[in-house]
């Protein structure tokens, strides 16, 4: 997660040993002291507002709002504040938690703690309307310069959602009284009642008279509700401090003269207000008498579909696609950046998290010196003291047309500050006339840096239409049908992601599943089976009891991963470029859990080694009788165009789920049923790999090579009209996973098979791939043959097979003859299990499985192995 892998416990040096305190200005001419933890002076600096409400201003060293910052150490505090509520929770509450941040200065703060709870989605407060999103919530902070706090999620479940066990967390900079926050939670729990809340602060500066209010105001709701703070400690204000404050301000209003602005003396012709506050004017020269830069434009390639930050919602597969862009991102600014050694990236009022994530990636991305900080709205003294934290101050009017009309905006301590190169970062509600008017933000920075860029993020426009809005086309017919499959796929939950479920990382797969992890759903194989053929059972309803491989398999396993990665990567590069050149640049790659999971990984990787390309992946169920997971689809089609849709699997036996798969697309508009995988060997499909039966070592183990997620379960009691189907994630498994061994031996051989990959792709799409089901017709002829009269108990294939031997009650092995190490552990398998393996000289395939035709309890002995039926 960027910069929160860096060492953010203590402030940059030369802040945290700066032996003057960015208080002391304030506290000596005041009276006011800042009385807490060690930490607290590190984190905390004191300003003037020019506000009547309130006459001091906490400025914190770590917000990245008013003072610039290392932005590794504002994104590593908020993230470590994230992991403290996750570890207060924990994992299973965590992940139902929803995270809501207050505009304008906490909603970079919020984001990063969600992001520190790893699977939360994340919503902030705004201030400004949006047309056609209705409204959720909204409350007034009392002591604000600007009032009106709106809630405006795309999901207008997303407050409300499972709010029994989901809980809420709110995020602020301070908590002080504790007004703003306690009237937000009165407010929702009237209108969503949950029975837990988690309050987070950078600094929790309650007096003593507020320390008790958290307690009473939990009884009074009836729900638990925590703190959690960086630091603690309190503000000591004497007699007649607002009027103090209000008079000292007055006084530098009227200061006359110019002044050294941060160390640097003032271009003649601008105008100096207050000591250390800038309104440039004159030519259009800088304080050295250079001409001032032209603003420069960098085309970020924002990725599509990724909201600009949590006004409307950002969900943990907002967070795994921005993360996947940003090292393109930032390689693009730095581009634009060319030399320059002190970068700031300066973000815009409300929009703190994307220029914060751009400037984290920047630090990776560059030697230079990187700060962040953002605009604001917030009115403070500025004077050029050592001993105050607002040092010098730019004034511009505000450019994003702002509801509450036309004023001034804000950007602090960046004049006389060192920095020789700015990137400003807007939305695209903002990149407006104004942004770019002679006395506009750019010419203010122009003023005071050598070079500006100005990167622009897309304003994110909801598409979700809320059920308690009125349609705009008629209620009837296919306008209605769609506006209802919206509104389903709105109430589904997001995709789960690792580490929260699964091995693999957040970017590598998103789950379209349920957690079914606390649920006993595994049983005995011979109980499993009878209950199948018996047609007790279906197969998704219960879990075979995951097999734990002995010392020898292990090292098998290792040693055909070792000899087989150059073939399985060639594989994945001939089927991605294939996907590439025939369903356009950017497909949405959805792999048939758990089998096509790695391969899909694989594909993603090889897109963005290759081609720079971060490609969207998610793994859904498809369970053969009952279909693929209709609300999956739902979801897919309400995130991503059907078309752009690719399913991926591992390999085809009979060809079996690729039929299913056909026919369950029958019901919905848009999606190609067209499997890619990485081995065809039945013939069963046109985007493949290979058609070779091979041993592909993701079907040697179970859940220890993917993901360490368990195959899918579709039980009418576990998963309900609206719910995903579900998979267990088998955390205990940990010390035998060897899922990231798979990927990253398999993706290490990329470049050896390039070339390779590169013929044996235009190869392809030149040839006749039409299926034959030359596999198909196989299976029956064996079932037959050996007087099964079930193909659903013949399974064809290296990869099937060994699932027999997993999983099932096999009967006999079918090899063909002359078949080397890709049976190895086959063989091994089938010895364990005392199962014959019988040669066989015209077998399409390298091997078959066949399940035991006539499964009794008494068809195993009593050590487990198979009994040849009479």
């Amino acid at each position: 997660m960027g910069g929160h892998g860096r060492e953010h416990r203590h402030i940059r040096e030369e802040e945290a040993v700066d032996v003057e305190w960015s208080g002391d200005w304030v506290a000596e001419r005041l009276g006011v002291e800042l009385v807490g933890d060690g930490e607290l002076r590190e984190l905390l600096g004191l300003a003037l507002r020019r506000n009547p409400k309130r006459a001091h201003l906490l400025v914190s060293n770590v917000l990245g709002k008013h003072v610039p910052q290392r932005p590794s150490v504002v994104h590593g505090v908020g993230y470590e504040l994230g992991e403290r509520v996750r570890d207060l929770l924990g994992e299973a509450e965590a992940r139902r938690a929803v995270v809501l941040g207050y505009a304008e200065t906490a909603t970079g703060l919020g984001h990063a703690v969600a992001d520190g709870l790893g699977v939360a989605p994340y919503l902030h407060s705004t201030r400004r309307p949006v047309d056609g999103v209705a409204q959720a919530g909204g409350f007034e902070e009392a002591h604000s310069h600007a009032t009106s706090h709106l809630l405006l999620p795309e999901d207008p479940d997303l407050l409300a959602a499972g709010t029994e066990g989901s809980p809420l967390v709110l995020v602020d900079d301070e908590f002080s009284t504790g007004n703003t926050v306690l009237n937000t939670v009165r407010a929702l729990h009237a209108r969503y009642p949950r029975d837990r809340y988690v309050i987070v602060a950078l600094v929790d500066m309650r007096s003593e008279a507020d320390q008790g209010r958290l307690a009473e105001f939990a009884e009074e709701i009836g729900a638990r509700v925590d703190l959690v703070a960086r630091a603690r400690g309190t503000v000591r204000l004497p007699e007649g401090v607002l009027e103090k404050g209000r008079s000292l301000v007055e006084a530098h209003d009227a200061a006359p003269g110019a002044e050294v602005v941060g160390g640097a003396e003032v271009a003649d012709g601008a105008e100096v207000v207050a000591g250390a506050e800038v309104v440039d004017g004159g030519d259009a020269r800088t304080g050295s008498g250079v001409p001032r830069p032209v603003p420069v434009r960098v085309a970020l390639d924002w990725p599509a579909g990724v909201p600009d930050g949590g006004r409307h919602g950002f969900t943990p597969v907002h967070r795994a696609a921005l993360e996947a862009a940003l090292p393109a991102m930032a390689g693009r600014v730095a581009d634009a950046l060319g030399d320059a050694r002190r970068v700031l990236v300066l973000g815009f009022e409300e929009l703190m998290y994307a220029p914060l994530r751009l400037a984290t990636a920047l630090e990776d991305a560059t030697t230079a010196d990187v700060r962040y900080s953002t605009t604001t709205r917030s009115p403070v003294l500025a004077v050029d003291d050592p001993g105050y934290a607002i040092r010098s101050r730019l004034v511009f009017p505000a450019h994003d047309d702002p509801a509450d009309g036309p004023g001034d905006r804000y950007a602090y301590n960046v004049a006389g500050a060192g920095f020789d190169a700015v990137v400003a970062v807007v939305d695209s509600a903002a990149d407006t006339p104004a942004l770019h008017a002679p006395d506009g933000l750019l010419d203010r920075l122009a003023g005071h840096a050598g070079r500006v860029l100005l990167a622009v993020v897309p304003s994110y426009v909801p598409s979700y239409v809320p059920p308690y809005a009125p349609l705009t086309e008629t209620t009837t017919g296919r306008a209605s049908a769609e506006a209802s499959d919206r509104q389903e796929a709105a109430m589904l939950p997001e995709p789960l992601r690792g580490p929260a479920f699964s091995s693999y990382a957040a970017d590598d797969v998103g789950w379209l599943l349920q957690d079914l992890s606390e649920t006993a759903l595994e049983a005995p194989t011979e109980e499993r089976e009878e209950a199948i053929q018996s047609g007790g059972a279906h197969y998704a309803e219960s879990l075979p009891v995951e097999y734990q491989p002995s010392p020898q398999y292990q090292e098998l396993f290792k040693a055909a991963l070792d000899t087989s990665a150059a073939r399985i990567a060639r594989a994945v590069g001939t089927v991605t470029e294939t996907v590439l050149a025939e369903r356009g640049p950017c497909p949405v790659l959805v792999s048939l859990a758990r089998a096509g999971t790695p391969v899909g990984v694989l594909m993603r990787r090889w897109a963005q080694h290759r081609h720079g390309i971060d490609l969207p992946h998610y793994a859904v169920s498809i369970v053969r009788g009952r279909g693929i997971d209709a609300n999956a689809l739902r979801w897919l089609a309400a995130h991503h165009d059907p078309a752009d849709v690719v399913f991926v699997d591992g390999w085809t036996g009979k060809g079996a789920i690729t039929r299913e798969l056909a026919a369950a697309l029958e019901d919905f508009e848009g999606f190609d049923p067209e499997i890619a995988v990485l081995a065809d060997p039945g013939g069963c499909v046109r985007t493949y790999g290979t058609r070779e039966d091979f041993l592909i070592p993701s079907a040697c183990l179970n859940s220890t090579v993917s993901g360490l997620i368990s195959r899918t379960v579709l039980r009418s009691d576990l998963v309900g009209p609206h719910d995903f189907h579900g998979a267990k994630f088998y955390r205990e498994l940990a010390g035998t996973d060897v899922s990231g061994l798979f990927l990253d031996t398999v993706a290490a051989r990329f470049d050896e098979v390039a070339h390779a990959v590169d013929a044996e792709a235009k190869e392809l799409l030149a040839a006749d791939r039409a299926p034959t089901w030359e596999g198909w017709a196989a299976v029956e002829r064996i079932s037959e043959e050996y007087g099964i009269h079930d193909v659903n108990l013949v399974k064809p294939g290296v990869g099937e097979t060994t699932r027999v031997l997993l999983r099932r009650v096999p009967w006999k092995i079918l090899a063909k003859r002359g078949a080397g190490a890709d049976l190895d552990h086959v063989r091994l398998l089938a010895e364990q299990r005392g199962v014959p393996v019988e040669e066989v000289g015209d077998l399409p395939y390298t091997c078959v499985g066949l399940i035991h035709p006539k499964y009794t309890r008494g068809a195993t002995g009593a050590d487990g192995t198979a009994v040849t039926a009479k």
